[in-house]
């Protein structure tokens, strides 16, 4: 967009040397990329790495709390997108038919899935003059950091002032035109009252920071600013439909993104082949690399446990995946630090509590005290090495104190399932997890629910027990789980809530088919998840008398040479039946 279309303020000369010493600021905060790492090391270049991720024109704002990974599964099996795609840069840009000048445009995005790093980026391309030049200042405020300033009364001058100290001259607000950007609503711990907060216009008026931002969206202060705000799905309620005038929604990687990305990301050429072709047929691990987070884990994983000869046992499933990351984190930190791998369990211990309480209040961001509750020591170095600085990350704030954070709610969400799991001593733990997973209407415990009984495979606990020696087995087997999971799946009524139950049949390593014989009516229907579909499909068939007592599903769809039965087609399902079906009625 040309400048004359956006606004006709010029910067006078007295702020062109300020708006360089400020641009020059930004590039050197934003030019490197860290994909889930602190800044130890040798981070990667942005314009190297970077991937231009899928938005679109994302509707009118309304709010989907269900769980995010149910989402991303959701819009995977969608053929066509809604909305328009929009180019990051572009996204203040009115489409066609629209008049009305875009001041504030909120983002939508799942966890992980690029929000963050697209804000990056287009500030980057501004602060390196390739992009949005007819804007003069941007002022990136991310709301982890704003939150540390709850209890503070201060103007807007001096806000901007304690977070880019180069920015003195509060005239310059006046002269210029200016963006503001407001990264993660969904961290946001002050009230944003936009119906009881006092109006303010006055820039030099100290007031709380709540009050200046419900201000600054509405309109009232700085009426020209350009506002930016991102945000998890279900947090975006949390700004009036009127002071949005465009969304916009971040969908992470296309399928051909995602094959871009490991050959990219992996090195050895014929281990990325590999690693493609494997996760194309595993669709729930398929689907997670729609964000670009997960896709950093499993190339991490595939890396890691790849021999020289380039031979890995790639995992098949979510739970399979995170343990082996786990236990990559905590061997690098044995090969930088000394300390004592006893150490790791009462660690994992205390950061899986934090997930778990953290999760169960729907925090993604943590503070000092938060950590400190669970018996973390903030000022410990293991705290941010190894295991820490690629799982649990602390950072410090442009203002003051320290923000946490796990990589991604998927690890969160990880390490949650495990300090369950190692606390817990109920032996109907599985039931009592799937049934408060049930009793979810958006799903929020799905994932954590998968992890969970995931943990109960005797070769997930080998596994962990290269890390934790001392983890006890399940009391619980993971067959009894399995059939548990798979008589909660001949009770639900409708497919969303046989969904999530088929994919921790997955984690169970269990075909995800189940039967329900009628024996009164001679029938057998067979319960299965499509491929390549968001839905559950019951097949009925017609068997004999003789073979309803001797049926068992698991013999004929099953043998020790497949891996997944998840990945059959239903015409594979089908044939497998032959030979106890004598006819078929019907497939609802």
């Amino acid at each position: 967009m040309s400048v004359q279309s956006r606004n006709n303020y010029q910067p006078g000369p007295v702020y062109v040397e300020i708006q360089q010493i400020h641009k020059s600021h930004l590039q050197k905060k934003f030019q490197c990329l860290t994909e889930g790492i602190t800044k130890e090391g040798n981070p990667t270049p942005l314009s190297k790495i970077y991937t231009e991720l899928y938005i679109t024109e994302g509707g009118r704002g309304e709010v989907n709390d269900e769980h995010e990974v149910r989402q991303i599964e959701r819009a995977s099996w969608r053929r066509s997108a809604r909305g328009r795609p929009i180019n990051c840069n572009d996204i203040f840009t009115p489409l066609s038919g629209q008049d009305k000048p875009i001041r504030r445009v909120l983002t939508k995005g799942v966890a992980g899935i690029g929000k963050t790093v697209s804000v990056q980026k287009f500030i980057l391309d501004w602060a390196e003059d390739k992009a949005n030049q007819d804007v003069h200042f941007i002022f990136p405020l991310p709301f982890r950091e704003l939150n540390l300033m709850k209890e503070k009364k201060l103007s807007l001058v001096d806000l901007i002032q304690h977070f880019f100290s180069g920015i003195e001259n509060h005239a310059i607000f006046t002269n210029s035109r200016v963006m503001f950007i407001f990264d993660g609503l969904d961290e946001c711990r002050l009230p944003l009252d936009f119906h009881s907060n006092p109006r303010c216009s006055d820039m030099t008026e100290p007031v709380s920071v709540d009050v200046l931002l419900t201000n600054l969206i509405k309109g009232n202060l700085l009426p020209s600013a350009l506002l930016w705000i991102t945000t998890r799905p279900a947090a975006a309620n949390q700004i009036p439909p009127e002071c949005v005038d465009q969304v916009t929604e971040i969908r992470g990687f296309s399928d051909p993104q995602k094959d871009e990305y490991f050959r990219n990301k992996i090195s050895d050429e014929n281990l990325a082949s590999r690693t493609i072709t494997h996760l194309k047929s595993s669709r729930s691990l398929y689907i997670m690399c729609h964000i670009p987070v997960f896709s950093w884990i499993t190339a991490t994983v595939v890396e890691s446990t790849s021999d020289e000869s380039g031979s890995v046992e790639m995992p098949w499933t979510l739970t399979q995946m995170y343990t082996h990351f786990l236990i990559i984190q905590t061997s690098i930190k044995h090969e930088k630090y000394t300390e004592r791998k006893e150490r790791d369990k009462e660690m994992i211990f205390k950061l899986g509590k934090l997930a778990f309480q953290q999760l169960e209040k729907g925090h993604l961001i943590f503070y000092e005290a938060d950590v400190s509750e669970c018996g973390i020591d903030v000022t410990e170095a293991s705290v941010y090495s190894g295991v820490c600085t690629q799982i649990f990350r602390g950072e410090a704030g442009l203002y003051e104190g320290k923000v946490f954070s796990f990589v991604h709610l998927s690890i969160q969400e990880f390490l949650a399932a495990l300090y369950v799991f190692l606390a817990s001593t109920r032996h109907d733990l599985h039931k009592t997890a799937v049934d408060l997973a049930l009793q979810s209407k958006n799903g929020h415990l799905d994932l954590f629910l998968r992890f969970l009984l995931g943990l109960s495979l005797e070769s997930n606990q080998n596994l962990l027990r290269h890390l934790l020696p001392q983890t006890r087995s399940q009391s619980q087997s993971s067959e009894q789980t399995a059939k548990c999971v798979k008589q909660k799946i001949r009770d639900q009524d409708t497919s969303d809530r046989k969904i999530n139950l088929f994919y921790c049949l997955n984690e169970l390593n269990h075909h995800a088919v189940v039967d329900v014989i009628d024996r009164r009516r001679g029938t057998l229907y067979v319960d299965m998840l499509l491929p390549g579909e968001w839905s559950t499909k019951r097949f009925e068939f017609k068997i004999s008398e003789q073979q309803l007592d001797e049926f068992d599903l698991q013999k004929y769809i099953k043998t020790p040479e497949e891996d997944l039965t998840e990945l059959l087609s239903p015409d594979e399902v089908l044939q497998k039946l032959v030979p106890v079906v004598a006819s078929s009625t019907s497939a609802t």
